[in-house]
């Protein structure tokens, strides 16, 4: 009997110390990231069996317990990935958020002092400082377009390092998960007797990697953890470590992308792949806000050279010769896939001809066997080349596309339009003479008509540059009033009659075509108006402008072209193209700083309830303190008891 009771009494005090050091352990503890409070299960130890019943035997600890919650912590791990995710867009976001808003870095005030140095040579055509003065302004255009160019390349050279940069952090933590599952694996005896210290590392782990990825979690053989990413591709399974690596863009060498290693194979994972952590927001900064902000500028940049150079080749300059292109325009950049069949001789060809139709959208190429497929990648909407083999060009959204050579299935081309449009924005004019004010028609009415009829100054469109349409010498109309018609239109060019908005198209070689008072007359790319009552045999000449120098027609239409609605199909200015890029930048960036706060603020309540289960209390760990204290030394007692009741016996057997 004294013996069983020494059993007892050690059984209680062994299970004693080891609620003390468990008690000591949760303290000691704390404030260290990712640990889970231990709580000691203590049960009865097997009974003996007597002749009265069954005698106690003492007690055993059958577990120390990690407070664990599976539920809440997939919880905070979600949260953790928005929130990162979120947080790291919005940093990236907020440096173009801050270039393109600035007042006296973005591209607004520098597109106000360009048109009002156009506005001074419309008032002052033949002044040199007014000339002067615009060609400086178009230089600081065009810097400015560059400028703010090389800060979204920077920014995106900035996205290419950070990204190579979580990827070898991510890699890091894949490597030390797969450690720990090895571990935890060779020191786990059964699903009761588990190293906790070991799961908390590897579950902060886990959290850990959720900053840089949204990573799927599931249980694995052997008490592991099976880790996944993006679309199902696993990271950690079981003791191995699968690899990310950063790869080139398959069609695009100066892009970094993310890549899957698996065996001797390397996957180049789609941009929108990869979801959640810092990686998850860099991809989705990239392809969601820098592409589409680079692609605005560079549409507003080919745009407006595109037509200030269509306007300005149809000016006349001091030098008496027509205008020449006042802008460089970028063309669109091509890039293969460098997967492409090496056999293939396809060529894919693409060019701006209707600037106003522009997108900000790149643009996908791909022959599937049979045809080849253009996809707006901003979309996915679809046109297929037809005919093919083609005749013509084919245009979609502005852009002629042109296909040609012996295809190849699978065959891949990204067609980008206007990516290069800012930073290859420059001026090609440098000599001021050579600034087409003028018109390079002329009109008069001789003073021995008799007639009251005049003319209108006339103007010329893009047809005046087809060669033989431009006036060679002059042309004299004459009015017959017998008839009431006009002749002496150029024998080879058709004749168009506009009167109160009809059209009517007389062929080449009319001899005279009827007259009305106001009626719009348009031939060889000039258009005038005659108004009156002409006499009879009164002429209208239309002759080259030999005397231009103080003539400001051209330069007044060039002016016109600032507040004039190009963009967009015909609904927006440059300013107002610009500035819906600032807008939408601005709205994405307060939309994501408040989704970032909303976030946060889930993330602090997961994780509040997530200490609230697993967290260490130290005011409950001092009562534990205490109450194990006293269970140590009451089963001391008992002991001490026992080996008195021993001694006793003892004495009584001298």
């Amino acid at each position: 009997m004294s013996i069983n009771l020494l059993s007892i009494g050690k059984s209680g005090l062994l299970a004693a110390q080891v609620g003390l050091a468990t008690t000591g352990h949760n303290i000691t503890n704390a404030n260290v990231a990712g640990y889970s409070r231990q709580t000691v299960l203590q049960q009865n130890a097997t009974p003996n069996q007597a002749g009265n019943g069954f005698i106690g035997t003492g007690t055993e600890v059958s577990q120390i317990k990690r407070v664990y919650d599976n539920f809440v912590a997939g919880q905070v791990r979600a949260a953790q990935a928005g929130t990162s995710s979120l947080d790291t867009y919005y940093k990236q976001i907020s440096q173009i958020d801050n270039l393109m808003a600035d007042p006296t870095a973005g591209l607004s005030p520098a597109l106000q002092d360009f048109f009002k140095g156009v506005q001074d040579v419309s008032a002052n055509p033949a002044s040199v400082a007014s000339r002067q003065a615009l060609l400086s302004t178009a230089d600081s255009l065009a810097s400015r377009f560059q400028g703010l160019s090389a800060r979204l390349s920077e920014i995106g050279n900035g996205v290419n390092s950070e990204i190579t940069s979580n990827i070898s952090v991510i890699n890091s933590y894949a490597s030390q998960i797969a450690k720990l599952n090895e571990s935890i694996g060779n020191l786990a005896v059964g699903e009761s007797n588990m190293p906790n210290d070991l799961l908390d590392q590897r579950d902060q782990l886990v959290n850990e990697l959720n900053k840089y990825v949204k990573a799927t979690v599931m249980p694995g053989d052997n008490n592991s953890l099976t880790v996944s990413i993006g679309n199902g591709q696993p990271l950690v399974v079981g003791v191995r470590p699968f690899q990310l690596v950063a790869a080139a863009s398959l069609t695009d060498p100066t892009r970094v992308e993310v890549a899957y290693v698996t065996g001797t194979r390397t996957l180049v994972l789609p941009e929108n792949a990869l979801s959640g952590g810092s990686l998850g927001g860099l991809m989705e900064f990239r392809s969601g806000t820098l592409d589409r902000v680079q692609n605005s500028l560079g549409r507003v940049a080919v745009t407006l050279a595109s037509t200030f150079n269509a306007q300005h080749k149809l000016g006349q300059d001091q030098n008496g010769a027509l205008g020449t292109d006042f802008f460089n325009v970028a063309p669109p950049v091509i890039q293969a896939d460098y997967r492409n069949n090496p056999t293939s001789t396809t060529a894919v060809s693409a060019t701006v001809s209707d600037p106003t139709k522009l997108t900000t959208s790149d643009y996908g190429v791909r022959y599937d066997g049979t045809k080849f497929t253009v996809t707006r990648l901003s979309d996915g909407v679809k046109t297929d080349i037809s005919p093919y083999p083609q005749t013509v060009p084919q245009t979609i959204d502005g852009v002629d596309f042109s296909v040609a050579g012996a295809a190849a299935e699978g065959d891949n081309f990204v067609v980008k339009p206007t990516v290069n449009g800012a930073f290859g924005f420059n001026v090609l004019v440098t000599d001021r003479a050579k600034i087409a004010a003028a018109a390079p028609i002329s009109t008069s009415v001789p003073t021995s008509n008799t007639g009251n009829g005049k003319i209108t100054p006339g103007s010329v469109d893009q047809n005046y540059l087809t060669p033989g349409n431009a006036l060679a010498g002059p042309v004299t109309l004459t009015y017959a009033k017998g008839t009431n018609s006009l002749s002496g239109f150029p024998p080879t060019q058709a004749i168009t009659v506009t009167t109160a908005g009809v059209p009517t198209t007389y062929p080449a070689g009319t001899a005279s075509i009827p007259y009305t008072s106001g009626s719009e007359i348009s031939f060889g790319g000039i258009t005038l108006a005659i108004s009156g009552t002409p006499g009879d045999l009164d002429k209208f000449s239309v002759a080259p402008n030999i005397s231009g120098v103080g003539d400001n027609r051209n330069m007044a239409l060039l002016g016109g072209l600032q507040t004039k609605n190009i963009l967009d199909g015909g609904k927006a200015t440059y300013q107002g193209a610009y500035a819906e890029a600032v807008s939408f930048v601005g709205n994405k960036t307060r939309e994501t700083q408040i989704n970032g706060l909303a976030s946060m603020a889930l993330l602090q309540q997961t994780e509040g309830q997530q200490q609230s289960i697993s967290g260490v209390n130290l005011d409950e760990e001092a009562a534990n303190l205490l109450r194990y204290q006293q269970a140590y030394q009451a089963n001391g007692k008992v002991m001490q008891i026992a080996g008195t009741l021993f001694d006793v016996i003892i004495a009584i057997g001298r």
